[in-house]
């Protein structure tokens, strides 16, 4: 069990943190893990929920990225090809091998897709998952049986990682607290502390619950917030310019008819000049994504109407059954924090990652891709010695086995994702039976899920739950909204909560997820 209070409390009991993270995304998260594991005293402060923002809106791929092949980007694909293979290998209960089929209408196509994907074959080395090759017109069909057969020549057919984003970040978070890294959402870092010589040498935070202030001593601040980076290198200088460049991802979510079999449809080329994905996804399928610059960031990014339409549209020509608007299930939005370059097309800036460090020492990680989390927060505790020219203490995050481990797991169960912990799961059902009934007709979910989410994963709302511990804003938005009211009475129990709470998440959530029906 994760105790929010103890937490807090360790926090005023410790006189001097190592290091200090701010954000808990995926690369906040991941840092905060080496860090620890090195043996380093770490806290972890999240001005929301973990994943919250980009890390839980990704096309939910592992992979290497075939697209930067083309735009002849090899070391970021090769260095995400080897993480790739260590994300299966640490959490093969949330890493799955996926297969993808790229569908060729024009002979010339063919030998073009073929010899790029054996390149990336190559690059995977022992990490690989399996060959790639050319199959036939017939074999493409049989995998996937509702694609459009009008001109259809064949199939390359290749195999990159699928996984569950949000549920792999509670994982690292978990993780974290298992290796006794403190870990603390709902904790808005608002200034930076400064010593004598301009160095950053802690924060202050509020609990957005509590609204309390704390001040946090700290050797080393790291500042890994992704699109907001720009926000918390302002607080360190006013004159900052900005170093990022965000974009716009939309996927949609349509029911398992569209993409029948298990396999994914890879799209080389489309209109806009980006890469689009169908890929079955519990018993759905997501379908995206887009790319649209921005000027400005928000916490709850909307889909555009016309990033909408481009999705159906371009899906439309590869499908028997076209999708309408009235068949999409939910719609999410996310931004991407690209390192800002003089380049204004962001689907051709660079997903590498890069570090830095500002006059006040204070170290921040822009870039870079869900896949490359790992090697990210690797450079990224390296970096941090480097600068204080420490002797260093080995990276072992390559051979760490993630919280609930367990291989062999079911892929197409939904509750796979939560490994070893499933009989703790069945065990609250063993006390109390009820909570085996299941949130919603069309959810997987059950209210025991919802129970584990508050206890043991730090689930603080009625969305961190829905969003995140289950996924059920995203798989079914309106079953959502249906299920609110009985999970935030049953959350209310447990976090003792009274009604006007209760109305509060009901009414909060309901509006946020308005948003994510089409």
């Amino acid at each position: 069990m994760i105790n929010r209070e103890e937490i807090l409390k360790n926090i005023n009991e410790t006189d001097n943190y190592d290091v200090i993270i701010i954000g808990g995304g995926a690369t906040g998260l991941g840092a905060a893990l080496d860090s620890t594991l090195r043996g380093y005293k770490t806290l972890l402060l999240e001005q929301h929920d973990f994943a919250k923002g980009t890390s839980s809106r990704s096309t939910k791929l592992a992979h290497g990225g075939v697209r930067y092949l083309k735009q002849g980007d090899v070391g970021m694909v090769r260095e995400a090809l080897r993480e790739r293979g260590l994300m299966k290998e640490n959490a093969p209960h949330l890493v799955h091998d996926q297969k993808f089929i790229v569908p060729v209408y024009d002979w010339w196509d063919a030998p073009l897709y073929t010899t790029g994907l054996k390149v990336y074959d190559v690059m995977a080395g022992d990490l690989g998952i399996g060959p790639s090759e050319m199959i036939s017109k017939e074999k493409t069909l049989s995998l996937i049986p509702n694609l459009n057969e009008e001109g259809l020549i064949g199939g390359v057919l290749y195999y990159d990682g699928q996984f569950d984003d949000a549920r792999l970040a509670i994982t690292l978070m978990k993780t974290i607290h298992d290796y006794k890294g403190d870990v603390l959402n709902y904790a808005k870092v608002v200034s930076l502390k400064k010593d004598e010589s301009g160095r950053v040498c802690g924060v202050t935070f509020n609990d957005q619950e509590t609204e309390d202030t704390y001040q946090v001593k700290a050797s080393n601040v790291i500042n890994c917030t992704g699109v907001f980076v720009d926000e918390i290198l302002a607080l360190d200088d006013k004159e900052h310019k900005p170093v990022v460049k965000p974009s716009q991802g939309v996927h949609i979510i349509l029911d398992k008819e569209f993409l029948q079999g298990q396999s994914s449809i890879m799209v080389p080329r489309t209109e806009d000049g980006r890469v689009l994905f169908a890929v079955p996804w519990y018993n759905k399928i997501v379908v995206g994504t887009t790319d649209t610059p921005l000027d400005e960031v928000s916490e709850e990014p909307r889909a555009l109407e016309e990033e909408i339409e481009f999705i159906l549209k371009t899906a439309a020509k590869y499908l028997n059954k076209e999708p309408k608007r009235s068949d999409v299930k939910s719609v999410f939005a996310g931004l991407r924090p690209l390192v800002k370059t003089e380049d204004e097309e962001t689907k051709k800036i660079s997903r590498s990652h890069k570090v830095i460090a500002s006059k006040s020492k204070m170290i921040t990680v822009v870039g870079g891709k869900w896949t490359t989390y790992r090697q990210m927060a690797e450079d990224t505790i390296n970096f941090m010695e480097r600068m204080n020219n420490d002797v260093g203490v080995h990276c072992i995050t390559k051979d760490v086995l993630l919280h609930g481990y367990k291989k062999g797991v079911d892929r197409l169960d939904f509750r796979s994702v939560y490994g070893n912990d499933i009989s703790k799961i069945d065990k609250l059902i063993d006390e109390i039976p009820d909570l085996q009934h299941k949130i919603h007709k069309n959810l997987p979910y059950r209210f025991a899920d919802i129970v584990w989410g508050v206890t043991h994963e730090m689930g603080r709302t009625l969305e961190d739950i829905l969003a995140r511990r289950t996924r059920s804003l995203l798989l079914d938005a309106k079953a959502s909204i249906e299920a609110a009211p009985e999970v935030a009475k049953l959350m209310a129990k447990y976090l003792e909560k009274d009604d006007d709470w209760v109305n509060d998440q009901v009414k909060d959530y309901t509006e946020l997820a308005n948003g994510y029906l089409c």
